[in-house]
Order: structure tokens, then C-alpha cells, then sequence
């Protein structure tokens, strides 16, 4: 199989600090989008959520609308649009709108939400978010692609509903969010859509990323689909400067503070053993806080576990402050991008000839030189 070019990308959640500005915030990640576009990212995916504080975008659509008026080529997902909370026919009608607006820049990312608040303050029962996503992108994909439909579940009744737009793209790439268990793949296989797997590099999650692309594989297969690994989407934190030195020290600015959301918030929280946070991600595999030949890598350790997939993607953690974290992007732009295109092959094998033929040249070069002084010395006794 010849390699996938491996894109690159970002995934906001976000997270932000809950004594600061939201409305400063927001613009900020509007910033950031029109930096991450102007250094060559390839995609930028937007999360929602209602609750917790830190994670303060609500509609990842509306934001992706704002956001594409003032960048050019990235484009971007909704990472992920929580499908439990919205009537099926809104969600298709919002997604089609905007696949028109950023005239084909989203991809449509779904799953059954992670925070436990969200759903309990919807009077949604948790342990049956993951089925109600199931019901709900049945009906999504046949709205789409334009069929009349008429379903009806415990939570929701359409009668012979359409889409009011088809999306501009076609089709539209929808991707399911996969956090470690089986139940991603198997919708991703079934659907034939893409995958987001969005803690790829925690323990758990790690440890089934090949079992669950191949759960995807054969769920695929039982419904003639296939799947594409090129549109794999896989995501880890990271942050990175010039030293690992520097980087632990930048990242002293947040981290506390985001481990004690991450501790409420999810479902690994961190061992209370007395251990530097920092070294508990480094030393876990889960988080990059070092250099860019860190992030190379954590993304190598990645294929090593997953094979190939096509576009990895930077979880965004405001770790550092706003300058250390653009700096972040622009280091990994300039080193680990190049690093996994190529861009630089024939840079570095010319450099190398030069550098083993450098006396040749130099003789080559004075050769030349004499040969010029020595002909002007000859048309002047022409001359003369």
C-alpha cells in the first residue's frame, strides 16, 4: 500500500479559562483560526458543549460560519455536533446551510456527547445518548441525500420531513467521534462515513485503535461499504517550543488549571500520586509538551499503533499563554509539517552534493574565473 500523505489539523474543544472573558475568547479562536490558516493547516474542528465553564462554544456551526468569512483555505468540522440535543431535521437543515456558505469547507462531525452535565440538565438519560445518535444519523443521511422522511422514536417525530437545502457538497463527508469503545467504528462502518478519534493517544483509547478501525473494516464490509484511512482523523494534545525546557515552563501558565476541569470532565481523570502533571502526560504517551521532534514522534508512535491514517490533528489545551501558544503552531508548521510531506527532500539532497563535492566546486569555480581573467587579459593586447 503507498504511504497516505498525512494532513494536519486542529481540534478545539475549547478550553478556556473560566475567570477571563468569554467574549474575549471566542474572538481569540477566530484569531486562531486565521493564524492556523495563514501557516498551512489543513482543517480546524470545533466542539460543543453547554456546560463545565471552560468549554464555552455552544454552536460549532455558528462559530465555523464566522470563522470561514475571514480565512481562505482550511476548512473545518464540527468536532463534534452532539446529536442527542437536536432534532434530526434542524441538524440536516443547519449542516446543508452551512456546506453552502463555506462553499464545501465542513465536514460534519457527530457523536453522542461526553459531558455528563450537558445531558443531565436536557433531562437526557447518559446511557442512552449513543443509541438516540444512532436513530438520529438514520435519519440525517436520508435527509441528505433528499428522501421524504417519516420516523418516529421516543424523542423526536418527523412526518414526511425534507431537508430544505441538499448540501453543496457531494456528498458531505460526515465523520463519527470515537473515544476508545466500540461503538464509533461500528457506526462509522455501518454509515460508511469517516472516523474522528478524539482521544487517540490516551491509554485506553490507544490501546484499541487498530481493534476498532477493524471493527470498522468488517461492519463496513456486512454493509458494502468501505472505509478509507485517509480520512481517519486522529487527535492528542500538544504543546511544543523550541526546548523541552522551555515548553514545561510555558506550559506552567494553564495546566493546573486544566487538570482540574479534565478531572470533572472526563472519564480518565489523573492519579492523585503526587507526580508533576507534566510528567504524567510526557511519561504516558499522551500529550506532547516538548519539541517539535516530540510531536514527530508522538505521530510516528501513532502509525506505529493505528498503521496509516490521513490527518492528524492538534488538541488545542491552552496550556501556555496566548503568544507561546501561536508559537506552538508556527514551530509546528515549520518543522513537523515538512517533516511527514517531503517539502524539503530535494532541499536536503542537494545540499548534500554540494557539501561532498565542495572542493570540486571550488576548483570548478576558480577554473571559470581564470578562464574570464584570462580572456579580458587577451582582448586587451587586441586592442593594444
Amino acid at each position: 500500500m503507498s504511504q497516505i500523505p498525512l494532513q494536519h489539523g486542529v481540534f478545539l474543544a475549547p478550553y478556556h479559562p473560566n475567570e477571563e472573558s468569554p467574549t474575549t475568547w471566542l474572538r481569540r479562536d477566530i484569531e486562531l483560526a486565521q493564524h492556523l490558516d495563514k501557516l498551512g493547516f489543513a482543517e480546524l474542528w470545533v466542539g460543543e458543549h453547554h456546560s463545565g465553564g471552560f468549554e464555552i462554544i455552544a454552536s460549532p456551526d455558528l462559530f465555523i460560519a464566522a470563522a470561514a468569512e475571514v480565512t481562505r483555505r482550511i476548512r473545518f468540522g464540527t468536532g463534534v455536533m452532539t446529536l442527542p440535543y437536536h432534532n434530526p431535521l434542524v441538524v440536516a437543515n443547519r449542516m446543508a446551510q452551512l456546506d453552502h456558505q463555506t462553499m464545501g469547507r465542513v465536514s460534519f462531525g457527530f457523536g453522542p456527547g461526553l459531558l455528563m452535565s450537558d445531558a443531565l440538565m436536557m433531562g437526557i438519560d447518559p446511557e442512552k445518548t449513543r443509541d438516540m445518535m444512532l436513530e438520529a444519523i438514520d435519519v440525517i443521511v436520508r435527509l441528505l441525500r433528499g428522501e421524504c422522511v417519516t420516523a418516529r422514536t421516543d424523542w423526536f417525530n418527523l412526518v414526511e420531513a425534507r431537508a430544505h437545502l441538499l448540501p453543496y457538497s457531494q456528498p458531505l463527508e460526515m465523520a463519527v467521534a470515537s473515544a476508545g469503545t466500540p461503538s464509533g467504528g461500528r457506526a462509522a462502518g455501518k454509515f460508511g462515513m469517516s472516523m474522528l478519534c478524539v482521544a487517540a493517544s490516551q491509554v485506553g483509547a490507544f490501546d484499541v485503535l487498530a481493534s476498532n478501525w477493524k471493527i470498522a473494516n468488517e461492519v463496513a464490509a456486512q454493509y458494502g461499504n468501505t472505509m478509507d484511512p485517509a480520512k481517519l482523523r486522529l487527535v492528542a494534545p500538544m504543546h511544543i517550543a523550541e526546548t523541552r525546557e522551555k515548553a514545561r515552563e510555558n506550559v506552567r501558565h494553564g495546566l493546573d488549571r486544566w487538570v482540574r476541569y479534565y478531572d470533572m470532565a472526563a472519564p480518565n481523570p489523573f492519579p492523585k500520586d503526587g507526580r508533576d502533571p507534566v510528567d504524567i502526560l510526557v511519561d504516558s504517551g499522551r500529550a506532547v509538551i516538548g519539541t517539535p521532534e516530540d510531536a514527530i514522534a508522538m505521530i510516528e508512535r501513532l502509525r506505529g499503533k493505528q498503521g496509516q491514517f490521513g490527518v492528524f490533528l492538534a488538541q488545542h489545551v491552552d496550556w501556555a499563554d496566548w503568544d507561546q501558544t501561536m508559537k506552538s503552531f508556527e514551530l509546528y508548521a515549520r518543522y513537523v509539517m515538512p517533516h511527514f510531506s517531503g517539502a524539503n527532500a530535494n532541499r536536503v539532497a542537494t545540499y548534500n552534493v554540494m557539501a561532498e563535492r565542495v572542493e570540486e566546486f571550488k576548483t570548478l569555480r576558480r577554473g571559470a574565473a581564470d578562464k574570464a581573467f584570462a580572456q579580458h587579459e587577451a582582448a586587451l593586447r587586441k586592442v593594444g
